[in-house]
C-alpha cells in the first residue's frame, strides 16, 4: 500500500530524483517557462512553490538594513546559481507579493511522438509572456495603405464570359 507516500520516484533514485527537481527548478526560475512530461512538471512544481513562497516572505519581513540571509542560504540549497536566487528574491518574489499562492501553472500539451509520454508546459502565472498582444512598431503604424486606382463602376463590375454565337458549337 502507498499510505502517507505522495511524492512520485520518476523512476529514479532518491538522489537522482532530487537532482532532476533541482535542475528543472532552476531552469523554471530562470526561463520562466519549460516543457517537460507531465509527471516531472507536477513534481517540479510543488518544489518551486516552496521555494517562491519563502523567498516572498523572506522579502516582504525584511528591513532595508537587515537581510534573510538564512532564507537565501535556505533557497541555496536548492538553487544552485547565484544569478536566479537573486533574481528571484528581486523581481520573481516583488512580483507575488500580492498572491496568496499558485505562482505555477502546468498546461497540457499532449503526448510525445517518441514514446508517447504526456507533455506539458510548466510556466509561472505572472510571467506569461505568450499571452501579451505585441505592439505594432511605429513605422508599421504610420505606414499607409495604397489607395486603389479610381476608375468608374465599370471597372467594378465583373466581366461576363462571352457568349458563343448560334453558329459556334459549344464543346
Amino acid at each position: 500500500m502507498r499510505h502517507r507516500k505522495k511524492l512520485r520516484k520518476l523512476g529514479r533514485t532518491s538522489s537522482h530524483r532530487r537532482a532532476t527537481l533541482i535542475a528543472l527548478s532552476t531552469a523554471l526560475l530562470r526561463h520562466k517557462r519549460i516543457r517537460t512530461t507531465l509527471a516531472k512538471a507536477r513534481e517540479t512544481r510543488m518544489v518551486v512553490e516552496k521555494i517562491i513562497t519563502r523567498a516572498k516572505n523572506a522579502v516582504a519581513s525584511e528591513t532595508a538594513e537587515k537581510k534573510n540571509v538564512h532564507a537565501r542560504r535556505v533557497v541555496a540549497r536548492y538553487i544552485k546559481d547565484r544569478e536566479v536566487i537573486s533574481e528571484l528574491f528581486g523581481d520573481i518574489a516583488a512580483k507575488v507579493a500580492g498572491r496568496p499562492g499558485g505562482y505555477t501553472r502546468v498546461v497540457k500539451l499532449g503526448q510525445r511522438f517518441g514514446d508517447g509520454a504526456e507533455v506539458a508546459i510548466l510556466e509561472l502565472v505572472d510571467f506569461n509572456t505568450g499571452q501579451e498582444p505585441e505592439k505594432e512598431s511605429p513605422k508599421a503604424a504610420k505606414a499607409k495603405k495604397p489607395k486603389e486606382a479610381k476608375e468608374g463602376k465599370s471597372a467594378k463590375r465583373k466581366k461576363e464570359p462571352a457568349l458563343p454565337l448560334k453558329d459556334e458549337k459549344a464543346y
